[in-house]
């Protein structure tokens, strides 16, 4: 496994934990005792304006440290190589993917408000296709780095 595939699995693997991690954080501080807060849309826009930052934070911390451990291992070999073309073909198509993915939870999440669900299940709606295409796009790469493109 080269070190784009280990990358790959490291962003993987931190960002299931930092969404676990965060929606088990705000369940048991807000939701589990105040159910009524799902349809405060107050409630939604803060959870979603502190999940950005913080998992952004979380994520370029763990790279640094998986840079680290690498470099370390490696013994100074150097430890990012240059992207070529087939790095940059295999980004564009998992890209493609998530993003249709996406539009289609982001589509799925309207629907919801349209049949006339609560908001709360728009907003759960739309994170969970968020971080599903975050994944897809992960999987696809780590797919098309193994069967070649």
């Amino acid at each position: 496994m080269d070190i784009k595939e280990k990358r790959i699995l490291v962003s993987l693997l931190s960002s299931v934990l930092v969404i676990l991690f965060y929606w088990w954080y705000v369940y048991s501080n807000y939701i589990a005792d105040n159910p009524d807060i799902l349809n405060d849309f107050k409630f939604w826009g803060t959870s979603f304006i502190i999940l950005i930052p913080v998992a952004i934070g979380i994520q370029i911390v763990i790279q640094i440290i998986f840079a680290i451990i690498t470099h370390i291992l490696n013994k100074g070999e150097e430890i990012d190589p240059i992207d070529d073309e087939r790095d940059k073909l295999i980004e564009l198509k998992a890209i493609k993917v998530s993003h249709y993915l996406f539009i289609l939870g982001f589509v799925l999440a309207m629907g919801t408000l349209a049949m006339g669900m609560q908001p709360w299940v728009m907003f759960v709606v739309l994170i969970s296709s968020g971080f599903v295409a975050s994944m897809v796009n992960e999987i696809l790469r780590l797919y098309y780095y193994r069967k070649g493109v």
